[in-house]
């Protein structure tokens, strides 16, 4: 029909021609969007909260069954239920150091075993290197670190085999602080940091109620502070005790969570990188994280 065809005709014509039109335009739309498969709507992602704060701890060495209503963590069995618990989050290797580095990374980066290696050795984009390069704020705080931004290997109780930022040359050693560091002001926290206790707080050398209490006297206080505050707590473990498939405890808790929710669904450590990188309102997510999936069902949005 030539352009000349539409003069004279009534203005409720034109409108109804405009709108098929727009009809037809969406739909051509969503077809589009939609060849983009699985990466294109794993890049748009669930509909996840945004909290003001993020404290992520990681014990170790302990299978789910050992800790969640097995009597001997009173205290995270107190958040599990207060909170949200995965019920079937995974470790993806062993030993303990290679776990530790893809949660941190999306990947081992060529760290396959508990060795010391030289501080810096990589590059690779991280979860710290993305939060910094995003705009947003990152820091570590390290039990038994002998001083702010130290790289030595091991001191008394401290092993850096647990702690993957100073493998990374983009992650800032000034990030790295002492657990004396810990703010009481927990609004001054960054919107994302990391907690690792000592070798016997972690659970490693010591039983699991040890870790239980110790989370209890060092984070209970900004656990009940994020229960009204806006912000999270993720509890979580590198590997499991070696006898049940790695399977490990996760447990969130704080004002984005549904109180007693629990998922059901298979995560494992990229899940949870990518989850933190979601809630921190990051578009770019490194490593393995980059086709992981966000954790979901728990969330009070």
């Amino acid at each position: 029909m030539s352009a000349g065809a539409w003069v004279g005709r009534p203005r409720g014509a034109l409108l109804l021609a405009a709108g098929a039109l727009a009809a037809v335009l969406g739909l051509l739309a969503v077809w589009v969007l939609g060849r983009g498969g699985p990466e294109a709507d794993r890049a748009a992602g669930p509909v996840l909260p945004r909290p003001d704060h993020v404290v992520v701890v990681v014990f170790e060495n302990k299978a789910f069954e050992d800790v969640i209503g097995s009597g001997d963590a009173p205290y995270l069995d107190s958040l599990a239920k207060g909170g949200a618990t995965l019920t079937r989050s995974y470790g993806l290797t062993h030993p303990s150091q290679p776990n530790y580095v893809q949660l941190f990374s999306g990947g081992m980066q060529g760290v396959l075993d508990n060795s010391c290696y030289a501080p810096g050795f990589s590059s690779a984009p991280n979860l710290a290197s993305e939060l910094i390069a995003a705009g947003r704020t990152w820091a570590s705080f390290n039990e038994g670190l002998p001083a702010r931004g130290s790289t030595v290997c091991e001191a008394g109780r401290y092993a850096r085999k647990h702690n993957p930022w100073f493998a990374f040359s983009n992650v800032p050693l000034e990030t790295a602080r002492t657990m004396e560091q810990f703010p009481e002001d927990f609004s001054t926290l960054p919107t994302v940091s990391f907690v690792v206790p000592d070798l016997c707080n972690d659970m490693h050398d010591c039983p699991v109620r040890t870790g239980d209490t110790w989370l209890k006297e060092r984070l209970g206080a900004y656990a009940a502070w994020a229960r009204t505050h806006d912000s999270l707590l993720v509890v979580t473990f590198d590997e499991d005790d070696g006898l049940a498939g790695n399977r490990i405890p996760t447990v969130l808790y704080g004002e984005p969570v549904v109180p007693g929710s629990t998922s059901d669904e298979k995560y494992h450590h990229y899940d949870v990188l990518r989850t933190l990188g979601r809630l921190a309102g990051l578009d770019r997510h490194p490593g393995q994280a980059a086709a992981a999936r966000e954790i979901t069902g728990v969330w009070a949005v």
